[in-house]
């Protein structure tokens, strides 16, 4: 298994690909490659076209999938005032690979068995290692795929994110081998002799202390601990410290929701679902960017640039991404801090491509979701015969 990464910064389209492919030609080889994961500025508009097709015939590459971003992320460097090409591409020998794109009226309906969505997927040989799904943000709404697929695919790895850096409906755009899509999904299934792993960072950090969720209704939560909601959080605020207190007093909350409403320990930072505190209704409940179960617990959180390098840097060693062969991130556009150094310095020999997102995809537990402000890693490596 080999891959290199390369990004090249040009206001011509076709002099970007020169440069990425020639560069790849002189580190990997001239033979066909099996892989090539390509992030686009969208700039270059109309001549996104000629993309693929460029790359697969200068390259040789069997399965081509990307998508566009407002930047373009590689491990030197992330690439945002110029128009620029990323391209993560490899070898994997002992790996069964495939892609396909799918549009919203393909997905099947609530009731549909497990069957039905795996059929979504692309061919392959030998056990699914991993997903990478990208979306386009404006026809498309990737959540009830997601719900599909991890009800089909339980503990399968997906990861990936959703186009982004036009304005326009048509503007943000994805590749599947030879064609440019503007609505839908694109899904790369890794198969057979791979490992594949998601690291999934969002870039906040919990303060006070956990509660349980006693009393909710849809995204509306009434009681923590049998207290009222507002209440619950008046009391979580005059127990921080000043320094947390004053980030807590200028910066908008988030609440951190349990992943595993089994588990028997006390959950860490790395298990909490973080959603968006919307505000407080007229009966004092706390309005929620997501649907609340009662029995579970929560905990308040603030989002910072020095959480969520901290909360990625653990994220990746934990993963141990100095030892993955390559990797992809996916990381969102209004997300603080340099996220592609702080992986380099973690996996300096590890190569990496990506870019920045509208929405990133990861799981936390056992589920899959849609997050924001979140840096989503995909790392692969060879896997052990053993």
């Amino acid at each position: 298994m080999e891959f290199h990464s390369s990004l090249a910064e040009s206001h011509d389209l076709e002099e970007a690909c020169d440069a990425v492919t020639s560069e790849l030609a002189r580190q990997l080889g001239p033979t066909p490659l099996d892989l090539a994961v390509v992030f686009a500025s969208a700039a270059y508009g109309d001549a996104l076209d000629a993309l693929p097709v460029l790359l697969q015939e200068r390259a040789a590459i069997r399965t081509l999938v990307g998508c566009t971003g407002a930047a373009q992320l590689h491990a030197t460097s992330m690439s945002s005032q110029t128009p620029a090409l990323s391209v993560l591409a490899g070898r994997l020998p002992a790996a069964d690979i495939a892609a396909c794109s799918i549009a919203a009226p393909d997905l099947p309906h609530d009731d549909a068995p497990p069957t039905a969505w795996r059929q979504l997927l692309p061919e392959t040989k030998g056990p699914l290692r991993g997903v990478v799904v990208l979306g386009e943000p404006h026809h498309f709404d990737p959540q009830p795929l997601l719900t599909g697929l991890d009800y089909a695919l339980p503990g399968i790895p997906k990861v990936g994110g959703l186009a982004s850096g036009s304005r326009s409906p048509s503007g943000n755009v994805l590749f599947c081998g030879r064609q440019r899509i503007t609505q839908g999904a694109v899904v790369l299934a890794l198969s057979g002799g791979v490992d594949v792993t998601a690291v999934v960072s969002q870039g906040c950090r919990p303060i006070g202390r956990p509660g349980r969720i006693s009393k909710a209704t849809g995204n509306r939560l009434e009681q923590v601990d049998d207290l009222p909601a507002k209440r619950y959080v008046e009391q979580q605020l005059q127990d921080l410290e000043q320094d947390e207190l004053a980030l807590a007093e200028n910066n908008p909350l988030f609440l951190g929701i349990a992943s595993d409403p089994f588990a028997t320990q006390p959950p860490a930072a790395g298990d909490f679902l973080v959603r968006n505190v919307l505000g407080i209704d007229d009966d004092s409940r706390l309005v929620i960017g997501e649907s609340l179960s009662v029995g579970r617990s929560v905990q308040l959180h603030l989002r910072d640039s020095d959480g969520g390098q901290s909360d990625l840097d653990a994220q990746l060693r934990h993963a141990r991404a100095g030892e993955a062969a390559a990797a992809l991130m996916f990381r969102c556009i209004g997300r603080a801090g340099p996220d592609h150094d702080l992986f380099r310095q973690i996996a300096p020999d590890t190569p990496l491509a990506g870019c920045t997102c509208n929405g990133e995809i990861g799981p936390v537990g056992a589920e899959t979701y849609m997050h924001a402000y979140t840096a989503s890693c995909l790392l692969l490596g060879e896997r052990s015969r053993s």
